[in-house]
């Protein structure tokens, strides 16, 4: 799917799945427990092994491609309510 967006989700982290972000337009930021963050900027992917703490975020909005298997929450584990995914 593809998705845009501006701030920053919760830390979370999905233990069945990858999560896969290929950045479309704009550039976001990885923030990976325990590590520096990361940025990922248009054309560039970047793939979060299952099982790892992370938090994406944007100071401007940013378009990415998301992969996912159907029915994976966006919030992983995290103690909130996953976004809406719209569909156009």
């Amino acid at each position: 799917m593809v998705v845009k967006f501006i701030g920053e989700f919760p830390f979370h982290k999905h233990d069945t799945t990858d999560d896969f972000f290929y950045v479309l337009e704009g550039e976001m930021l990885m923030d990976i427990e325990g590590e520096e963050p990361r940025k990922i900027k248009a054309g560039e992917l970047f793939v979060v092994p299952k099982g790892v703490v992370h938090r994406p975020r944007a100071e401007a909005e940013v378009k990415v491609l998301l992969i996912e298997p159907k029915g994976e929450p966006n919030s992983g584990d995290a103690n909130r309510e996953a976004a809406a995914k719209k569909r156009i």
